[in-house]
């Protein structure tokens, strides 16, 4: 069974990976989809992303866990990925649970993964002023 997953990955950190080794746990083949850049620089801000989509993909595709990572640009095409992979499941943050996951209809189980508490790029960012 085919599991989709996707975000940032801006900066790698332990709740990317928990979550990441999870998603795999509920299938065979785990799906990562990547925000490009200028999707993450609209959604974050300026200084956004502070790793490009080439090393984002770079590092997800060097994680054991993770069998193949996409990017896209818009929700059309996030729906479009979805769809080209025949995933039967979605995993996302559990900051989603009242928020609309793009891609719900095509699947049959959309589940959601408690965040790992401490573990925020955005604050990683600010706390080491890469951000600002």
């Amino acid at each position: 069974m085919v599991v989709w997953t996707n975000g940032c990955f801006d900066v790698l950190h332990r709740g990317h990976l928990e979550m990441l080794e999870y998603a795999k746990s509920l299938g065979d083949y785990l799906v990562v989809g990547v925000d490009d850049d200028e999707r993450v620089n609209n959604s974050k801000g300026d200084h956004r992303p502070y790793n490009n989509l080439k090393d984002r993909m770079y590092m997800l595709e060097s994680i054991g866990c993770v069998d193949e990572v996409v990017w896209f640009g818009t929700d059309s095409e996030l729906r479009t990925k979805i769809l080209l992979t025949d995933a039967e499941t979605i995993v996302v943050g559990s900051d989603y649970k009242d928020k609309e996951v793009i891609g719900s209809d095509l699947v049959k189980k959309v589940v959601f993964f408690d965040r790992v508490k401490g573990y925020s790029t955005t604050k990683i960012l600010e706390r080491n002023d890469l951000c600002i």
